[in-house]
């Protein structure tokens, strides 16, 4: 029998093309229990090592075969399937009205990966700065995280071929990691080039930016994605593909949910769990751990099983009958998301993603020839962006009279643009996404019962601090802006919902009333320095979101946890 050195548990999300070996290690005698920073990075790094052996749980099903996700420009049919959701709702929210919206989380082998919009960005250089200042571990800070980055990174020709000088710096990017990175491969050269234009008619306000991946994110940029040869490119398909899979020593099991930590003891004065319980075709198995287990089930996953496994607010878990095991305030506290706003405009043109949507022959027709030859429009992310664009809010903007900046520094920006030739509604159109990459409010994920396998309660708190509401309102005027530039004159039309005359206090209500989230949540189970009085561990992840899309630098930080657990543990 096969006894894995470690035993690596994927709690809520994880990626691979995958086998199951579980018949090779029984679930009760593993001699170690170790629980993956993010996605299989882990699995895969530590699996390097032939004599340790690691078995990875996944609650979700394969990703085998899923179109849906294979496919980049149905990512937005990926993203609507309940499927592969765990279907979540947030709580009614005061900032946005009451309302309760959908928050989005995947269900599925390859994690938010398989499933997400597949936009890489890895944020301003400062916001690794501050990580690692607020952690009091220079290693997470950029210049010795950067080549983590390299590691993570396979840049790949966009699959048109075009020619790609002048939209990326190839300095900064990793051409042998095993996450594909590329350009879009499909061009609306019409809109594309008004972008274009508008930055050097409106140098000031929207200047170019070569690759916002060097750490220096402001200006626009043409956007760079998690797409190779045409597909998707996840932590499934790229840390489990069939190369490393097919390793004797990693296995994976699907459909194992955790349900919470077991077996505390206290040997050196602090609580140490000895086992996993988890479920799988409705029953319940504890795998007992020998040396470690490190948990990182995501923002919400993570907090859910610390809280139901003791670990949390005293109070609240006295309340809900579970047995307290360390009395720990801020596990699901600081939840820090990204809200975001949509800008719409008719367009005077068919050059859209709209004229392929709204078009049943030519979505036949693009999908028919993404299955011949892997190109054409279905090549790139459904959310249709070809540019992003970050940026400040001006010095005078009555936000900072609210708060102070919340930015790591001043060459991180406060918003991410994201050029879309598409909108929502019938005809063409063009959109601009806002998101508040900077924010101020804070809010949480707590259990609400002593069922573990309840779902928690989500509040991202959006516009609990009015200084998000503000910056989104500064950035609609940026939006504006954007689109007064000459090179948009006789192409653009209304805007749709037309907010240019609104007062303030209008504009703040139909802010509240039609923002969305990002789904970019972090630092429920955030880092802090060794001895703080906050925080979860020392350290962990983000307590603070990056002012990016969130998955580039969870592959960074999880190929530097690789490296920290083969050190602790001498592999």
């Amino acid at each position: 029998m096969l006894l894995p050195t470690f035993f690596i548990l994927f709690v809520l999300s994880g990626v691979g093309l995958c086998k199951l070996r579980y018949t090779r290690c029984r679930w009760n005698h593993c001699r170690a229990l170790s629980i993956t920073l993010r996605r299989y990075v882990v699995a895969n790094r530590l699996s390097e090592n032939p004599h340790v052996s690691v078995l990875v749980l996944e609650a979700g099903p394969s990703n085998n075969g899923v179109l849906d996700s294979e496919v980049p420009f149905l990512s937005v049919e990926m993203f609507l399937n309940p499927t592969y959701s765990w279907n979540y709702t947030t709580t009614p929210m005061p900032g946005f009205n009451g309302r309760s919206v959908s928050y989005n989380r995947t269900f599925i082998l390859g994690g938010c990966s398989a499933h997400n919009g597949m936009v890489y960005t890895r944020g301003a250089a400062a916001d690794f700065d501050r990580y690692a200042e607020l952690s009091g571990d220079a290693g997470w800070s950029w210049n010795q995280l950067f080549p983590y980055f390299l590691k993570n990174e396979k840049w790949t020709s966009p699959t048109d071929h075009h020619e790609t000088r002048g939209q990326f710096d190839p300095h900064v990017h990793g051409t042998n990691g095993p996450i594909s990175v590329s350009l879009n491969g499909f061009s609306l050269p019409t809109f594309e080039q008004k972008v274009i234009q508008t930055t050097k008619e409106f140098p000031h306000d929207f200047p170019f930016n070569l690759d916002p991946n060097s750490g220096r994110e402001l200006g626009v940029s043409w956007v760079q994605s998690t797409i190779g040869g045409g597909e998707r490119s996840t932590s499934a398909t790229g840390y489990l593909a069939p190369r490393f899979i097919q390793r004797q020593n990693l296995h994976v099991l699907l459909h194992a949910q955790v349900s919470k930590l077991v077996n505390a003891t206290r040997k050196t004065g602090k609580p140490s769990f000895g086992g996993v319980e988890f479920r799988y075709r409705n029953s319940l198995f504890v795998a007992h751990a020998a040396k470690e287990i490190v948990l990182s089930g995501g923002a919400i996953g993570s907090p859910q099983i610390l809280m139901n496994s003791g670990v949390g607010a005293h109070a609240m878990l006295s309340a809900l009958g579970i047995p307290t095991v360390l009395d720990l305030p801020s596990v699901g506290q600081n939840a820090s998301d990204q809200p975001l706003m949509v800008t719409q405009w008719a367009v005077n043109s068919t050059d859209t993603f709209d004229s392929i949507r709204q078009n049943a022959t030519r979505f036949a027709e693009g999908m028919a020839q993404w299955n011949a030859s892997r190109t054409g429009p279905f090549v790139d992310s459904g959310g249709s962006m070809t540019h992003l664009g970050w940026f400040r809010l001006a010095q005078d903007s009555p936000a900072f009279s609210v708060h102070a900046d919340p930015s790591s520094g001043p060459d991180a920006p406060h918003l991410e643009f994201s050029f879309i030739p598409a909108g929502s509604t019938p005809g063409n159109s063009m959109s601009i996404f806002i998101a508040l990459v900077s924010p101020v409010s804070r809010g949480s994920v707590v259990i609400n019962s002593s069922d573990p396998f309840a779902p928690p309660l989500i509040d991202p708190g959006y516009f609990s601090n009015k200084w998000d509401l503000l910056a989104i309102r500064d950035g609609i005027s940026l939006a504006e802006r954007f689109v007064s530039a000459p090179a948009w004159s006789g192409f653009v039309g209304a805007m749709s919902p037309n907010l240019a005359n609104l007062s303030s206090a209008d504009l703040e209500t139909v802010i509240r009333n039609m923002a969305a989230p990002n789904l970019h949540m972090v630092g429920t189970a955030g880092m802090s320095a060794r001895g703080a009085a906050y925080g979860v561990v020392d350290p962990d992840l983000q307590p603070i979101v990056p002012s990016a899309h969130t998955q580039a630098g969870t592959y960074a930080f999880a190929e530097r946890g690789s490296d920290l657990l083969k050190q602790r543990w001498g592999l």
